[in-house]
């Protein structure tokens, strides 16, 4: 019963973390990369956007980011969010 129980859990904190979006202004490269649509260029891009220019206003300022246009960012809008920056993370 334990087993089966714990088994449930798992899978639920599983499928609840693949339903919540992924803060560009916390996440890590290999967080982002995790992202359907972004590879390990773009999430770097956007972790040295990030440390160069701070935190991110909005998913529109994602356009400033190199390999992102406003249709990338449009598909992307579901995957991702923009929270507020953790401390250490941003600029320098």
């Amino acid at each position: 019963m334990v087993k089966i129980l714990g088994s449930l859990l798992a899978g639920l904190l599983i499928t609840m973390s693949a339903w919540a979006a992924v803060d560009v202004n916390s996440a890590t490269q290999s967080e982002l990369e995790a992202v359907k649509g972004i590879g390990p260029a773009k999430a770097k891009a956007i972790v040295e956007y990030r440390q160069k220019n701070g935190a991110f206003k909005d998913m529109d300022a994602l356009t400033g980011v190199k390999g992102f246009g406003k249709a990338s960012v449009a598909k992307l809008k579901g995957e991702l969010s923009v929270g507020a920056a953790r401390p250490g993370v941003g600029k320098k």
